[in-house]
């Protein structure tokens, strides 16, 4: 006699494997300029040693991944965010 999948007692949860779809923020939220005087803001961008986190971990479409970079770079250059993070978060 088989045992049904609603007979299966799972050890860890089945849905572990399964990734969610990343999307771009700025295309859901409708959101058109990306500030670059909000420094808070584009924390989120950075990651601890003060580098650029990539498309693929944000889920940022390619036009808007320009723009970020572009607004970092902007606030780099006038002190709001620095170059080098030590331990930044």
């Amino acid at each position: 006699m088989a045992a049904s999948r609603e007979d299966v007692k799972f050890l860890s949860n089945p849905k572990i494997g399964l990734k969610r779809k990343k999307y771009c923020r700025f295309r859901k939220f409708g959101i058109k300029y990306i500030d670059y005087k909000d420094p808070d803001f584009l924390l989120q961008f950075i990651n601890e040693q003060g580098k650029l986190l990539p498309r693929r971990i944000t889920g940022n479409s390619l036009k808007y991944q320009r723009r970020v970079a572009t607004a970092v770079k902007r606030a780099r250059h006038l002190g709001m965010l620095p170059f080098i993070g030590d331990l930044l978060k």
